[in-house]
């Protein structure tokens, strides 16, 4: 199997980018990202200063099957309309290009809480970009959402490393959902649901991947 990885470069997607490399049933992983990665056996990483001008080249390298872990803060992105582009315009531009040319595998890393209807705007663009991945017709369609993502980034998120800490104090009493996710669990379970490529639409939880 062909993968394309979106968000290579981050946390769920770097370690979705080790465990793909890893694994027997993948042939070749296609990441295209804004800095080049490591030169690896069996990866291709086609670079451009902005994602979308890399859709039709990864397509180009027939993947079978998108995994989805692209994604940011609006205080890292600068704006609700950078947010959005990362957030629900990427995955959505490679998810239509790739589906126009056959395929039929989807997995995206949402999050817990998402609502196209919720009153808030991060909430609510990833609940419209499930809506829209959903729309598009995949065969095989799964969404993760996690709740808060352990694991070491490379920059500092001030207000998301002070969440991490809240929750890691109050696990004991916080409801499954809010317990802290490994990036590695994500990514695991993300990978694992390409692979399989069960029919249909499937959620995994946030207290599924603890």
């Amino acid at each position: 199997m062909k993968l394309l990885l979106l968000g290579a470069t981050g946390l769920v997607g770097n370690k979705a980018l080790e465990l793909a490399l890893a694994n027997a049933a993948i042939s070749e992983v296609i990441a295209p990202t804004r800095t080049p990665l490591p030169a690896r056996d069996r990866l291709l990483n086609p670079v451009a200063p902005r994602l979308e001008a890399l859709v039709q080249t990864s397509i180009s390298y027939q993947p079978d099957a998108i995994l989805c872990a692209l994604g940011t803060t609006q205080a890292k992105a600068g704006s609700k309309e950078a947010f959005r582009y990362v957030d629900h315009e990427l995955p959505v531009a490679f998810g239509q290009a790739a589906f126009d040319a056959g395929v039929e595998t989807y997995a995206i890393v949402s999050a817990v809480g998402a609502s196209e209807k919720s009153m808030n705007f991060y909430s609510r663009t990833k609940g419209e970009v499930e809506r829209d991945i959903r729309n598009i017709g995949f065969r095989s369609l799964t969404i993760c959402r996690p709740s808060l993502i352990g694991g070491e980034r490379s920059e500092t998120r001030r207000a998301e490393r002070a969440a991490l800490a809240m929750v890691r104090l109050l696990a004991p009493v916080l409801p499954k959902k809010f317990h802290l996710n490994p990036a590695e669990r994500i990514s695991a379970a993300a990978l694992d649901a390409v692979i399989a490529a069960k029919p249909g639409c499937h959620f995994i939880y946030a207290e599924q991947m603890r």
